[in-house]
């Protein structure tokens, strides 16, 4: 046969082929099929226009539209993966946090308190006789049992909603808050010592001694109002600060333990303000021989913010006072840096130059006189006509739990007070609708803090994982993704 024709570029088919398998790298095969030689020749023919249009090169759009389009996709990938983080970071802080386990805690309380009045209710005894023939009676039973206790306790306390008009409906929550008060101070105080590493026990002698002092003012002078209150209040917030300035001042010197100090002090307080209710011409009434003192002047009475059908009265603002100032000093200034720190390592704060003696004299300074308030408010807002020994009513005791539930921050120990004056306020409501004795209100309060004491009980009862369990998961499958 005749040699190949020759091309327009001069070779021939086989030339270029082993030109092309050159260029790729792979063996000429001069078997390959025909498909493959198909191809072979369109690549040719496509690299020959793309040589031949180099001097004036095209943008193509659709080129363009497909490669930013990853990135599009990239970007929505991330942002998506950004906002899946920013909630399961918040959904973690708030599982995590103490919020939760406080608000949890409360409802536990309220569960095993409702089991406890189940288990007295006359009804509830009487149709569990017969459970297994009738069990739905026992439970209509139970239900009308817990569930009218505590829509007593709720109507009594926050809002009746069968009362006629509107301010008769929002009364309730006016007195609760009337009986949060003195522990919206005492727990402020509490709570600033507990943030400093110190247990003041030593409420009621605080109260009493600040009772004591505020009563002698309130009584024994007439002066306008406008100076009266506040001058009354200022003896109490003394009486309490000096009394609480004796155990700190005892424990920076001597170094004894603040507790075994307040308690004693409270039994010294009990029995001097006894001794001084007895005794004519220090705090006992004229012409009475009980133990009583005289009634507060109306000039030195708080007077009532919304009318006398309203429990709330200038104490509430007082207690609103204190507090943002507790709050403004434990957060945002420098005394309460240095209480803090106290607080968190005292070794730490000597090597950084603070004196742990002198700050331990004035946190329990600042505590009674915050307790102070409460003991005050006892004979200017709560009994106004002669106060006894036992006007501290327990608020000295009540405050630590306060301060417990609030996880002693400022406004944490606000809103525990305004639960234990609707605890406390609703009592008496559940009592008289239901004859729910009020110590079961008592005996809320004790599981509240037992259940406050103990968070991973109310987590494993609520099958929360715990904070510690979730970051030790997190961190083993990082490691098992890098294994991989």
């Amino acid at each position: 046969m005749s040699d190949p024709t020759p091309q327009h570029d001069g070779t021939t088919p086989s030339d270029r082929t082993a030109q092309t398998d050159a260029t790729t790298g792979l063996p000429a095969d001069a078997t390959r099929d025909d498909a493959t030689s198909a191809a072979a020749t369109t690549a040719d023919t496509t690299h020959d226009d793309a040589t031949h249009d180099a001097a004036t090169p095209a943008v193509d759009d659709r080129l363009q539209e497909v490669t930013g389009a990853p990135h599009l996709m990239t970007d929505s990938a991330t942002d998506s993966e950004r906002r899946e983080g920013r909630w399961s970071d918040a959904l973690r802080s708030i599982v995590n946090g103490s919020v939760l386990t406080t608000v949890l805690a409360v409802v536990l309380a309220l569960i095993a308190s409702g089991v406890l009045i189940a288990l007295t209710d006359k009804d509830v005894q009487a149709a569990a006789g017969y459970f297994f023939a009738r069990p739905l009676d026992t439970l209509r039973a139970v239900g009308t049992a817990v569930g009218g206790s505590y829509s007593s306790l709720f109507q009594g306390s926050v809002v009746n909603f069968g009362a006629p008009s509107f301010a008769t409906a929002i009364a309730p929550i006016t007195r609760s808050v009337d009986y949060a008060v003195p522990l919206i101070a005492a727990g402020l105080g509490v709570a600033v010592a507990f943030r400093t590493g110190l247990f003041n026990i030593g409420g009621q002698g605080q109260v009493l001694m600040a009772a004591a002092a505020a009563g002698w003012v309130g009584f024994s002078f007439d002066l306008p109002a406008i100076v009266h209150i506040p001058l009354t209040i200022l003896a109490g917030i003394v009486g309490g600060a000096v009394w609480a300035g004796i155990v700190g001042l005892l424990k920076a010197r001597t170094g004894a333990n603040e507790v075994v100090l307040t308690i004693m002090l409270n039994y010294v307080a009990l029995y001097l303000v006894s001794f001084m209710l007895r005794t004519p011409g220090l705090l006992q009434a004229g012409g009475s021989p009980n133990p009583i003192s005289p009634a507060t002047r109306d000039s030195a009475v708080l007077p009532s913010l919304f009318g006398s059908r309203f429990g709330i009265d200038v104490g509430f603002l007082v207690a609103l006072v204190a507090v943002v100032v507790v709050w403004w000093l434990m957060n945002k200034s420098s005394l309460g840096f240095r209480f803090r720190t106290v607080g968190e390592n005292p070794r730490a704060a000597r090597v950084a130059g603070m004196s742990v003696p002198a700050l331990t004299v004035w946190v329990m300074v600042i505590s009674g006189a915050l307790i102070g308030i409460a003991g005050a408010y006892q004979v200017e807002g709560a009994v106004t006509t002669g106060f006894t020994s036992g006007i501290d009513a327990g608020i000295g005791f009540d405050a630590i739990t306060v301060a417990l539930l609030g996880r002693s921050k400022p406004w944490g120990t606000f809103w525990a007070a305004i639960l234990f004056g609707v605890l406390k306020n609703g009592g008496y409501a559940m009592q008289a609708a239901n004859g729910i004795p009020i110590d079961i209100v008592g005996v809320i309060q004790a599981l509240i803090v037992l259940f406050i004491a103990a968070p991973p009980l109310v987590r494993a009862v609520f099958r929360i994982p715990q904070p510690g369990a979730r970051r030790r998961t997190r961190k083993n499958s990082k490691r098992k993704a890098v294994a991989a």
